[in-house]
Formats: structure tokens, C-alpha cells, sequence
């Protein structure tokens, strides 16, 4: 056998030294922790502390024993026995001068004289009194429907600025508002362009009694028609303008005073009928979704409309929750189908649903494929169009229209000129997608989700 040599792995004694020297450390602090426990039980008994928070003395339903020292997330701060635990921790703190214990008996001092008196009675009412009232009050505010009659069709227009100079630079002709609401961007371009004129479309007949008094000072140049905007070719034909198209707007979406109009069914912040027609003459209602369709159709449209995470859930809680009528009781159900870590943030939790429904209910996303395409066609060479989408389902049919008017569907290769004979109708104009300032939404909210594509004919 081979002796092993003296230069072998021999330990470190330095690093003997701080071991021995840890370990030792670590003995006589364990035994002094516990000659500290053992005199605290001889001495007093042990602190009895209960396991639920909300436990008020005498005797606690369940409870466990907590001696100093201990670490355990179980044990409430500054709860004890029925003498609290003033009593306690001084005499503990007598002998042991402990900066953290002096720390503990002042703050349990200060609560103990709190709850001897309190400030008013509104702090001394119960939780759960408090709670029963803000759900009054909040039952209260969405019963304060504000009547249709009342109803001031007037809002600022989203991005006015922006429009107004993309479509101020077109050649002489007819502007085509196809989403003219309450008028706000078309007074402003014919403000601007003393030589055009301007078509109006809407189908919500509020919307074009509003208009048409807000234009009436512009005489001949404005004309207001009613009709879906996917109609858009022929409603401009029948108004036989006198000079070409040469720029198109189309504000999609939902304009502020139909929104504040409890009545209408468009807000869950008013308990109103379910009904989100912006024209009273069509059949399908919000109602009607909510309560016929199936749980497969429900999710897809969750899905497609809202970019809903939770639309499965939601569409089920919907069906187990029939008959639905009331926007608040739609607006409580998708509340409590949604996870509630997910409701802390992102506004109200039921605002995606809403929207769905209400596109829908006024088939939005179809009107939007073809009267893209159509008012490309209506364009007059150097004529420009600008479309608002608040949405990305709006906008993502948007610039697939607008994509598929540049390419004409030219499938050659990448930076080669096209060799298919494919028809570019359009040139998308810089920056392609374009954001409210961080001023106006400021000023006006509603401008935040704003997304606007302007295009120009070639």
C-alpha cells in the first residue's frame, strides 16, 4: 500500500477556523433563544394568539400558542389574549431591552387608545354597512338614466387637427363625410376650404337632426343624407354632386352623446334596456344576442370583436344567467366572470363585452370591408382619405383594405417591379399609423385609443 503524500488535500485552516467559528456562533444563539422561551413560559405562561384576523376577545375559535422569538406568518400583529398583549410584552421588555419590542408595545398603546375612542361614526360603523352603502350608491348613479329629449348631440372631435390637415391639401371637389355625427369635423374642413363642398352620411337619425342644424349656415355646400356608410357609392351618386371626390373621412365607432344617452343602451355606467341600435328601425338588438345565441357564437364574437381573453367564461355565464335585459345586470354578470386580479386593472371589466355587442348589433366590422374599398373607388387621382378606428378589429380590416388598394394584389416578388399587371390605386401617407398627442388625451379622454390611417390616390 502506498502512503499518501504529506502535500495531499489537506483543509484550509483559515476556512476551519470561520467554520468552527459560524458554527459555534449559531450554537449559543439557539441557546440563548431558547433559555429566552423558557423564561418567557415559567415566567408569564404562553401568549395565546388566534389564527383569524378578524377575531375579537374573549375566547378565539381556533388559536395557537406564539412565544417570543417565533417567526410564523400565521400570527396576527398586536392580537393577544383578552388583556391584549400590553401586559406581555412590557414586563418582557424589562428584561430583555429589546429596541424592537419598545417599538411594539408604542404602536399597541396607540391602538388600544384608537379603538377606546373613536373619531367618528363613520369609522365606528361596521364593514359591512359601509359596503351596503357605496352598492346603494352605485345602484343609485346607474338609475339616473339622463332622458333622451335632454340629450345635447355635441363632443369634441378626436384628432381634429390631424384631419383637418391631411384632407385640407386635396384639390377642389366634394368631401365625403361618411360618419358625419355631430358634424364636428366637417364644420372644420369647410371652415377651412371655402371652395368644397361636402356629402354627410349617417344612419342615427339624432345624429343627422344635429348635423343639419350645425350646418345650416354653410346653405348649399352641405347636403346630409341617412344611410349606412357600406352604402357609400350609391347615397353619393343620388346626391348627383357637382365636382369629384376628392377626400373621404370616416370616424368609426361610437360618438360621446350616444354613449351618454342612458336610454340608448350603449354605456353600462346608466341601468337602461338592452338595446345599442344607432338606427330605432333595425330589428337585431343587444337583447337578443345576449339571450338567443349559443355559447360557440357568443365566444367567437367575445373573440373577434373584443379581443376578449375570458370570452369563454363569459359567454357561459351569460347563458347560465337568462334572461338578461338590463345593462346593469349584463354589466354584473361579465364583472364577475372575469378573474378579479384581472379587474383591478385595465378599466371596466365589462366594457369589451359591451363593445362586441354593439358592433354586432350595427354590423360595424362588414360595413367596414367594403366601404373602404368603395370610397378608394370614388377617389379622384390626388384625392386623399382618412379613417379613425378606435379598435384593433376596426383597424386591422382597415389596413387590410388600404394594403390591398396599394398592392392590387400583386403577388411578384419583394423589390422587383411588378410584372402581373396589378392595379395600385393608393399610397399610404407617412407616418402609415398615427396616435392622438398625449395633450389632447389629456383634454378629451376618448382620443386615447384613437387610431388613424390616411391614404392618398394614385
Amino acid at each position: 500500500m502506498q502512503e499518501r503524500p504529506l502535500h495531499g488535500n489537506r483543509p484550509n485552516v483559515t476556512q476551519v477556523k470561520k467554520s468552527l467559528t459560524a458554527q459555534t456562533v449559531r450554537k449559543e444563539t439557539r441557546k440563548e433563544t431558547k433559555a429566552k422561551r423558557r423564561f418567557a413560559y415559567e415566567e408569564y405562561g404562553p401568549w395565546v394568539v388566534p389564527r383569524r384576523t378578524r377575531w375579537r376577545a374573549p375566547t378565539p375559535p381556533a388559536c395557537h400558542r406564539v412565544y417570543p422569538g417565533d417567526k410564523t406568518g400565521k400570527t396576527p400583529v398586536l392580537r393577544g389574549t383578552t388583556d391584549g398583549p400590553l401586559p406581555f410584552l412590557s414586563q418582557l421588555g424589562s428584561r430583555f431591552d429589546s429596541s424592537l419590542l419598545k417599538t411594539v408595545i408604542m404602536l399597541a398603546d396607540v391602538r388600544v387608545k384608537l379603538r377606546a375612542e373613536p373619531q367618528s361614526n363613520q369609522r365606528a360603523e361596521p364593514q359591512s354597512n359601509q359596503r351596503a352603502a357605496k352598492s346603494l350608491l352605485r345602484e343609485k348613479r346607474r338609475s339616473e338614466v339622463p332622458p333622451a329629449s335632454n340629450t345635447v348631440f355635441e363632443h369634441e372631435p378626436v384628432m381634429l387637427a390631424e384631419i383637418v390637415d391631411v384632407l385640407g391639401q386635396v384639390p377642389t371637389g366634394v368631401y365625403v363625410d361618411a360618419t358625419l355625427g355631430g358634424a364636428g369635423h366637417a364644420t372644420a374642413l369647410l371652415e377651412r376650404r371655402e371652395d368644397m363642398s361636402l356629402i354627410g352620411i349617417d344612419r342615427d337619425p339624432v345624429a343627422r337632426a344635429a348635423a343639419s342644424q350645425r350646418l345650416e349656415h354653410f346653405g348649399e355646400r352641405a347636403t346630409v343624407v341617412a344611410g349606412r356608410f357600406d352604402a357609400i357609392a350609391e347615397l353619393v351618386a343620388s346626391c348627383e354632386p357637382h365636382g369629384p371626390v376628392t377626400g373621404v373621412l370616416f370616424d368609426l365607432g361610437v360618438s360621446s352623446p350616444q354613449f351618454d344617452d342612458g336610454e340608448r343602451g350603449f354605456s353600462y355606467r346608466y341601468d337602461a334596456p338592452l338595446d345599442m341600435r344607432m338606427n330605432q328601425n333595425d330589428s337585431l338588438t343587444a337583447a337578443e344576442i345576449v339571450n338567443t345565441w349559443s355559447h360557440q357564437d357568443l365566444t367567437r364574437l367575445l373573440r373577434d370583436a373584443a379581443d376578449e381573453r375570458f370570452a369563454s367564461r363569459i359567454a357561459a355565464r351569460l347563458i347560465d344567467n337568462r334572461p338578461i335585459a338590463t345593462t346593469a345586470k349584463l354589466a354584473e354578470i361579465v364583472t364577475n366572470a372575469i378573474p378579479a386580479a384581472t379587474r383591478r386593472t385595465g378599466g371596466h371589466p365589462a366594457k369589451r363585452t359591451f363593445q362586441a355587442l354593439r358592433i354586432a348589433v350595427n354590423d360595424e366590422l362588414a360595413q367596414i370591408r367594403n366601404a373602404v374599398g368603395d370610397a378608394i373607388d370614388l377617389l379622384e387621382v390626388g384625392g386623399r382619405g382618412a379613417v379613425l378606428s378606435y379598435h384593433s378589429g376596426e383597424d386591422r380590416l382597415v389596413k387590410k383594405a388600404i394594403t390591398l388598394a396599394e398592392t392590387g394584389g400583386c403577388k411578384c416578388p419583394p423589390r422587383l417591379p411588378c410584372g402581373c399587371g396589378a392595379d395600385h390605386k393608393v399610397r399610404p401617407l407617412p407616418p402609415k399609423l398615427r396616435r392622438a398627442t398625449q395633450e389632447e388625451k389629456d383634454r378629451n379622454p376618448r382620443s386615447s385609443s384613437a387610431l388613424f390611417r390616411c391614404f392618398e390616390r394614385i
